[in-house]
């Protein structure tokens, strides 16, 4: 075998392994990005599960991923309980704030010059 056909041999190599690893990293890539683990073995049922049950049905003591997730699902439901709060609040403030306009409107209209006079009259037998 010739020099030339083993450096065709070789760049044919490294851009199959280049393309497939391209796509490793690129699916690495989308994982990380979405909060997943990189591997996806590395969560699951089996992996997440106990390790071992007590025959007297004691509940086995929670792993660390059990408990990491437990904790972050506490803060997601205190970040939820508040930001509802919150917008409640706004939502109640808004409509005080349209209710008070109004009631301003209203006054204007109650307050308005009131005719006079023939106008008066005229505006009665009409």
């Amino acid at each position: 075998m010739n020099n030339l056909t083993g450096n065709k041999m070789l760049k044919t190599i490294t851009g199959l392994r280049r393309f497939s690893s391209c796509s490793a990293l690129f699916t690495k890539n989308w994982r990380v990005a979405r909060g997943l683990p990189v591997n996806r073995n590395a969560e699951g049922i089996l992996t997440d599960g106990p390790d071992y049950t007590f025959l007297d049905g004691r509940p086995t003591p929670l792993l660390h991923k059990q408990k990491l997730r437990m904790q972050r699902q506490r803060q997601l439901a205190e970040q939820i309980v508040t930001l509802s709060s919150e917008l409640q609040f706004a939502k109640d403030r808004y409509q005080k704030i349209q209710k008070e306009e109004q009631e301003k409107r209203q006054e204007i209209l109650n307050n308005r010059l009131k005719p006079k006079g023939m106008m008066l009259q005229k505006k009665n037998l009409s």
